[in-house]
């Protein structure tokens, strides 16, 4: 007989994700517990997940990197695996995981994240792998604080798992713009809040390096029109974040001036 494998809390926040959050949910039913922390929905989210015997708690909005930290201490057991709503567990990841968690060798496991652009899986570039570390013993790690592009930190060795994660988010191009102007102003904050500050080089060649290092290296191009699309909106986001803190440093410099 083989060994039971510890339990496991599936943790996901949410936001009027009624739309995506299904799969998600169907994907994750073999977990011990699925614990939803949303932050106010008003579109059926919590109705949803009720249905699908997921656990469900509110809480106002921390920030990314806070809001799945809060999750992660609300959760039953001490073994989690994160998600968004708009992401599935594939098939092959769930055997893998299942058969990592028999007998951890490790206390974290990172494993390869599938992103749907335009109407495709992007296997190349920047789309793909995009390692993502979700599962962990929260005793041995935790998210980071950050607002935007929040990450786990954790002092053990990292294990990989097999299988995707699949990210299928089903938005439209204009709303999957305005997310990214959102994080590229965030993510300009936290850069300027850990004293980086935008130099001529850095706003023109940030763009130009990440597109030879994506597109060309990382064999994006292999990906068709979607792929080049996928990392034209990406060098531009690199051109935006550096923009915004030149925008910045300049008000700031001018207060100063200003100031009696």
């Amino acid at each position: 007989m083989s060994a039971p494998r510890p339990a496991l809390s599936v943790v996901i926040i949410t936001l009027n994700a009624a739309s995506q959050l299904e799969a998600c949910l169907q994907s994750a039913a073999f977990a011990d517990e699925i614990l939803v922390v949303d932050s106010g929905s008003t579109d059926g989210t919590i109705a949803l997940a009720e249905r699908y015997g997921a656990r469900v708690i509110h809480q106002k909005w921390l920030g990314f990197g806070p809001q799945k930290q809060f999750a992660v201490e609300a959760a039953q057991h001490d073994w989690v695996l994160c998600l968004d709503a708009d992401e599935r567990v594939s098939p092959e990841l769930r055997a893998s995981l299942e058969n990592a968690l028999k007998a951890p060798c490790t206390a974290a496991f990172r494993f390869a994240r599938c992103n749907r652009f335009l109407g495709r899986y992007l296997k190349h570039g920047e789309g793909y792998p995009d390692w993502s570390l979700r599962l962990f013993d929260r005793r041995q790690a935790r998210w980071s604080d950050d607002a935007v592009h929040e990450k786990v930190v954790t002092q053990a060795e990292i294990g990989t798992l097999s299988g995707d994660l699949l990210h299928d988010s089903a938005e439209s191009l204009a709303s999957y713009l305005t997310k990214q102007n959102r994080y590229t102003s965030l993510a300009a904050e936290m850069a300027l809040s850990a004293g980086k500050r935008a130099t001529f080089g850095r706003i023109a060649l940030s763009p130009l390096v990440r597109f030879i290092k994506f597109y060309l290296i990382r064999q994006g191009f292999r990906d068709g029109l979607p792929g080049f699309i996928h990392i034209a909106i990406g060098c531009f986001n690199s051109f935006s974040k550096y923009a915004k803190m030149l925008e910045r440093q300049k008000a700031d410099a001018a207060a100063v001036k200003s100031a009696p």
